[in-house]
């Protein structure tokens, strides 16, 4: 059987600046949560995204939930979150007890639409937080965002566990909202195996949510508790990987951005294949390469995936928007569409996500690219 194409897959440094941290940790016997790694794993990935302060939690789940929870969410209040996105993004809202509220995309950047935030609004006048996604690692439309929840007075979160490292007006994603947060899974652009980040520039926050994820032990010689905790730090061992893949962050979001080049270079002919858009003043990290096929493509999704599949590649489709969720269909949607399909449903019944694996050669690349190209060729 041919060697598989992952769609993206963990990728340690050839220089093993994990190992050398993973190392160091042993050498101290310093295996249990928390550690100079975790501490240090804090420091500097705010040094990188620019805020004051990071926790350093257990999945970017963790702390979606921990930002939630910071943020005073709790038991009916309701939270606008994009529908098109992973369910992880969703989730934390159930645990607090609180009621989602879905946004639907716009075309632009596949993301939260602003129009239909606003029209969010007129409905439920008094959520207590917006959840935004940079879906595949592109930003948001943020200006829009960012100034409807300031006039409306609440609580921005980001979900960036797609986009570290994506740049939006010179600013990194992550860090325009009053909590940002980041994920480290085994498929993000750097990988901890496991694990994420919540950072804010708000201390006493980021020190409220150390201690809940700590199962809110109270400072006392004996074990008291006050308040429900979580187990939800990240491991010393695991933070020292992740010290070592943040050294290259920056040469895995070139290897990504060549790996999306090369696919709008290929495909541009085809005008049934529309990349996913890169706005102006933005920097995507372009975690994944992903298209959209127009609704009269002679070529669907499925048959591209099946045909990758055939050739040992992996490949998947868009997210399943969260409003088409059996989970969670029972919750409101809001859409500027009125009539039609929403954007994200669109998106995710007409969409393929792309092998991205920076560990792909060029070579194997050219592959991807001809079993698609010789898809719309014969038909």
């Amino acid at each position: 059987m041919k060697e598989r194409i992952w769609l993206a897959s963990p990728h340690m440094s050839k220089e093993g600046y994990e190992q050398k941290y993973v190392k160091e940790a042993f050498d101290k016997n310093w295996i249990a949560p928390l550690g100079e790694n975790v501490d240090k794993f804090e420091e500097e990935l705010a040094n990188y995204v620019g805020v004051k302060y990071a926790a350093a939690l257990s999945s970017g789940t963790a702390a979606i939930h921990m930002a939630l929870k910071a943020a005073g969410i709790g038991e009916g209040d309701i939270v606008f979150c994009s529908s098109l996105t992973f369910s992880a993004t969703a989730n934390p809202i159930i645990y607090q007890n609180a009621t989602p509220v879905f946004i639907d995309s716009e075309e632009e950047t596949w993301n939260m639409d602003p129009k239909a935030l606003e029209k969010a609004f007129e409905k439920y006048p008094n959520p207590k937080a917006v959840v935004v996604v940079h879906l595949y690692g592109v930003p948001a439309k943020m200006n829009e965002i960012i100034e409807i929840c300031k006039n409306h007075n609440v609580t921005l979160i980001e979900d960036a566990a797609e986009s570290l490292g994506s740049i939006y007006k010179g600013k990194q994603t992550g860090t325009f909202g009053k909590y940002g947060i980041y994920s480290f899974n085994g498929n993000k652009i750097i990988t901890t195996s496991g694990g994420g980040m919540l950072v804010s520039n708000d201390e006493e926050r980021i020190q409220k949510v150390r201690f809940w994820s700590t199962q809110s032990r109270d400072k006392a010689r004996h074990y008291q508790h006050s308040e429900i905790g979580y187990n939800y730090r990240m491991s010393n061992i695991v933070a020292g990987i992740g010290r070592g893949q943040l050294k290259v962050l920056d040469e895995r979001i070139k290897q990504k951005t060549d790996i999306y080049n090369r696919y709008k270079e290929a495909f541009k002919d085809i005008k049934e294949i529309k990349m996913q858009p890169v706005p102006e003043d933005t920097k995507p990290n372009h975690w994944l390469s992903t298209f959209v096929l127009n609704e009269a493509s002679r070529v669907k999704p499925n048959d591209i995936m099946n045909a990758l599949d055939a050739e040992n590649i992996e490949s998947r489709p868009v997210w399943k928007p969260m409003h088409l969720q059996p989970i969670f269909e029972k919750y409101d949607f809001i859409s500027t569409c009125e009539e039609e399909d929403s954007v994200g449903q669109k998106l995710f019944e007409n969409g393929v996500c792309l092998p991205s694996d920076t560990k792909m050669t060029e070579k194997e690349q050219q592959v991807v690219i001809n079993v698609i190209k010789n898809l719309f060729e014969n038909k």
